[in-house]
């Protein structure tokens, strides 16, 4: 897709991600809008998948690690054409494969694997890297986490052992929006210096602007041409991203809109 059709079909999704929560009662459209133009990206311009084959074996893979997230994920595979599009209103409800984190055991075409316990998917993404290097295949591993996940030691962890193997086929994205559950970063947890804590574990890292879609789209080309180490995209972005009345608000990380709510950022949304 050209950037502009990309930019309409974040639209698009944003409207599905709003939709999705008011009807569902419940989840996570803070991170879910920060990083919509990211999963549009992945999904409609850089993974290497195929609806119709979602085992394909010779596939990119893609975990989310932040899996509270997964409305923009789901929207993105209905829009992709994994399944029907309706399914998308039946977020959290009994027996929906579409629960508050993705499930494997849901068997839903295109979850990697359950995720939500957060901390955990850039170790099982540097699992699947080094899996695809030790049998010489060409996959590449995509894994897309949250800048309060990066409070849990074992990101650092997969981090040291990223870089240790060399992994260049692997390529983690941090929503770096500046807001947890509990509040600012800086005041919970301060993470920073970000860019130099990934440079000094041995990481190729590039900082963008999240929402841009050239500079997300730049920026996983040049993931792509690493040849020595694994890629880190510091991805600086705007929780709730798209409206106006959600827009850096810690109180809009796990709640979902009523209907007056959802009309109003629906206006927004074209």
């Amino acid at each position: 897709m050209e950037n502009k059709e990309l930019e309409k079909k974040a639209t698009q999704i944003r409207r599905d991600i709003v939709l999705m929560l008011q009807e569902s009662k419940s989840g996570h459209p803070g991170g879910s809008l920060s990083s919509t133009e990211i999963m549009v990206a992945l999904y409609f311009s850089v993974l290497k998948h195929d609806p119709q084959k979602p085992n394909w074996i010779e596939r990119d893979r893609f975990i989310l690690s932040k899996g509270h997230s997964c409305p923009v994920q789901y929207a993105c595979l209905a829009r992709a054409g994994y399944f029907n599009r309706e399914e998308l209103f039946t977020l959290r409800k009994l027996n929906s494969r579409l629960q508050g984190h993705p499930g494997k055991d849901k068997k839903l075409p295109g979850i990697e694997v359950s995720s939500g316990s957060l901390g955990q998917g850039l170790s099982i993404s540097v699992g699947n890297a080094l899996g695809f290097k030790l049998d010489n295949k060409l996959q590449r591993v995509y894994c897309l986490m949250g800048d309060g996940e990066l409070d849990e030691g074992q990101i650092w962890e997969a981090a040291m052992a990223g870089a240790h193997y060399r992994l260049n086929n692997l390529c983690a994205v941090v929503d770096n929006n500046g807001l947890q559950i509990d509040g600012c970063l800086k005041e919970v947890m301060n993470i920073e210096p970000l860019r130099e804590k990934w440079n000094s574990f041995g990481w190729n890292t590039i900082e963008i602007d999240g929402h841009k879609m050239q500079e997300i789209l730049n920026a996983f080309k040049a993931a792509q041409e690493e040849k020595n180490k694994p890629t880190v995209i510091i991805a600086h972005t705007i929780k709730g991203k798209g409206i106006s009345f959600m827009e850096n608000v810690a109180g809009w990380h796990g709640k979902a809109p009523s209907k007056e709510e959802t009309d109003r950022a629906l206006k927004e949304l074209v």
